[in-house]
């Protein structure tokens, strides 16, 4: 999951991006187990979670931005888990 500006080009840019520093069959040890090692190397790149504030019950993202899930081994079901921290 990240957050970037939802912009057609530069959502390929990403992509193509992961794709140059991570490529597919690469000689990655995991692949010995199940052909996937460059989808979980991707998902270390792009981290896990990611922290939004929300004021007055809208989330606060830039102008241009907006949040992606990003599935690197896929199509699979997830789940996405949403925490809401409330300050006192």
């Amino acid at each position: 999951m990240f957050v970037n500006e939802n912009e057609s080009g530069l959502r390929f840019d990403i992509l193509n991006l992961l794709e140059r520093l991570v490529p597919p069959s690469a000689g990655y040890q995991h692949d010995r187990i199940d052909d996937n090692a460059d989808s979980h190397l991707k998902a270390v790149l792009l981290g896990s979670s990611e922290t939004i504030p929300i004021i007055d019950g809208k989330l606060v993202l830039g102008t241009w931005q907006s949040i992606f899930f990003a599935e690197m081994d896929g199509p699979r079901h997830r789940k996405v888990n949403i925490m809401i921290i409330r300050q006192s």
